[in-house]
């Protein structure tokens, strides 16, 4: 009887490894990867108000940590996008206060020429699974998403992560089946040939919450951390390519109307 619950909880964990290579992955990229260098890194931290850094005491969130933990292993650093808060040596980014996925399809084109980045950090949804908006197509949205950035850059790095969770029962929720879902998208994408990585937040907690949706302080400094890990991984993969050809690709077909929602 042991060995057969033993027996079924190996084939489970299996399994679940073959869904999921990539979170698997970056747990043990915390501890294997340190040594990497790549001569630029210009990082674009895409997404809403939780990019933004809402609920953090610097208003930097993940980005200010972040910061100090890739510094060391590039002497070209530089965070892009058309956006500034925060209190840290390069505060740009594409956080959006509000936005939902298809806001950032809307203009992301726009964004990666003028930003000249060679590798995204996506954190998108939020506001769609709080605001019960179409949540059961968000993840389409998020592969149109990824697959504009890589018509439009064939050689981006994009790192794409499952959402930090909500004290709300039902966002919640709609979070554990958005969460799901993410790894399936990512890896879609990756059998095609494109360079994107899924980013496991698993590690933010409800006690890791400044209010029903942001987190306070110990939460991005999770959330930096599994995002470090995830560029760390992309580097030694070869991933990270010091120069991205980026074109203009045609606009998406999501009117900015239903972009947005109310200000989280």
């Amino acid at each position: 009887m042991v060995h057969a619950l033993i027996a079924a909880l190996m084939a489970s964990l299996l399994a679940a490894a073959a869904l999921y290579p990539d979170a698997a992955r970056t747990d043990a990229s915390t501890t294997t990867i340190k040594n990497w260098t790549v001569p630029r890194l210009a990082v674009m931290p895409l997404g809403d108000s939780i990019t933004y850094g809402t609920g953090s005491s610097t208003g930097s969130g993940y980005r200010g940590e972040l910061w100090k933990r890739l510094t060391p292993h590039t002497g070209n650093l530089h965070f892009v996008g058309s956006q500034r808060s925060g209190k840290l040596s390069d505060p740009a980014h594409e956080g959006h206060y509000g936005w939902k996925i298809g806001g950032l399809v809307d203009n992301i084109d726009k964004w990666l020429i003028a930003a000249k980045s060679n590798a995204v950090l996506v954190h998108i949804g939020t506001n769609d699974m709080h605001d019960n908006y179409r949540a059961d197509q968000a993840p389409g949205r998020l592969g149109e998403l990824i697959d504009k950035i890589t018509t439009a850059a064939p050689n981006m790095t994009v790192l794409v992560s499952s959402l930090v969770p909500s004290t709300d029962a039902g966002t919640e929720k709609r979070i554990e089946k958005y969460n799901a879902a993410v790894p399936r998208v990512v890896k879609k994408r990756r059998g095609r040939g494109f360079q994107v990585g899924f980013v496991d937040m698993g590690k933010v907690t409800t006690h890791d919450l400044r209010d029903v949706l942001h987190p306070n302080d110990s939460g991005y400094s999770k959330m930096a951390a599994a995002f470090y890990d995830g560029i760390a991984r992309s580097a030694e993969d070869g991933w990270i390519k010091e120069r991205v050809g980026i074109k203009p690709v045609p606009s998406a077909r999501h009117p900015l109307a239903t972009a947005f929602g109310p200000r989280h």
